[in-house]
């Protein structure tokens, strides 16, 4: 199937779009082979890939402009192959207790969290919203990128590069140092225990009343427990919201405004994050917009970005 969808391509830019694909096959190959535990899913990502660098030019030119997307996906993806708790120590009391002195809330004559004093006053409708938004960390920025993709695609690469850019950064403070969500405290403790798996924790009552194992089924594929500093959900809805302000309609950055406030809510009111580790989680974005739109947009990485843009559109 492959050689005949290759067969379609125009010979103009088949050499350039085949040599594109040989390198990532090159990389994919020996990533999933040596790197990681190689499941079907590569197999099916990798397949998807190739038919689209050679069914059309629309979809070619549509896996090209993501490249930063799928740059950040299979990085993602190796992170459970180098866990963080076994490059520094895990901290699991140390953000509970500073977010107890930072936003202690008094109830029942004892400071709690906030994630507590939300767990003791949830409601069936803030459980439904809370759980819609924390879905958008995904389909918001892809809203963005496809509005991009259609208008403009420098703004869509300087967007996902920035992107890109911001989960690198988080991933270093991950590795730096390694946290315990919310979640993790509350039932385990103080007590360091690698073999337990990820958890939708507040999410599970969005489950019991949909009737359907939603998040349970997505939080099992997590690939690091005890990464809750900084919250990247909290991160990308802000850096999505910049590159509307820059590039989209004023409708599109009021959804993508909303959709930060629903989303840093619903990290706490879900039990998956601290204040403290949302807060820090927009620094991040706000930090990686800096460096990238006052640094690296001036230096020679601006005109490989342009490059890259005229490469796409030829």
């Amino acid at each position: 199937m492959i050689v005949e969808i290759i067969k379609k391509v125009p010979d103009e830019r088949k050499n350039q779009d085949f040599k594109i694909w040989l390198g990532f096959s090159a990389f994919y190959l020996i990533w999933c082979t040596t790197v990681i535990d190689s499941r079907v899913d590569h197999f099916l990502f990798y397949l998807l890939i190739t038919t689209f660098l050679f069914w059309h030019r629309k979809t070619r030119n549509f896996a090209l402009g993501f490249a930063f997307f799928i740059g950040f996906w299979i990085i993602y993806d190796g992170l459970r192959v180098f866990p963080n708790y076994m490059i520094n120590t895990v901290h699991i009391d140390q953000p509970y207790l500073l977010e107890k002195y930072l936003f202690g809330i008094s109830f029942n004559n004892e400071i709690i969290t906030p994630n507590e004093y939300f767990r003791s006053h949830n409601q069936p409708f803030l459980d439904v919203i809370t759980a819609l938004f924390y879905l958008t960390w995904v389909p918001i920025p892809m809203l963005l990128a496809a509005y991009l993709f259609r208008k403009n695609t420098k703004a869509l690469l300087e967007f996902t590069s920035c992107y890109l850019f911001t989960n690198l950064l988080g991933f270093v403070i991950y590795y730096s140092y390694p946290a315990a969500p919310p979640w993790y405290f509350d039932t385990y403790g103080n007590v360091l225990d690698l073999s337990v798996p990820a958890n939708a924790a507040g999410l599970l009552e969005f489950d019991k009343i949909i009737g359907y194992p939603l998040f349970e089924g997505l939080y099992t594929k997590n690939s690091n427990v005890f990464a809750a500093i900084p919250s990247l959900h909290a991160a990308y809805p802000v850096i999505t919201w910049f590159y509307a302000r820059k590039y989209a309609g004023k409708t599109l950055q009021w959804i993508v405004l909303i959709d930060i406030i629903g989303i840093w809510f619903s990290a706490v009111y879900s039990f998956h994050h601290y204040v403290i580790d949302v807060l820090i989680g927009g620094l991040v974005a706000f930090t990686a917009l800096y460096i990238y739109e006052n640094i690296l947009s001036k230096t020679i990485f601006s005109e490989y970005i342009s490059k890259f843009a005229r490469f796409i559109d030829r």
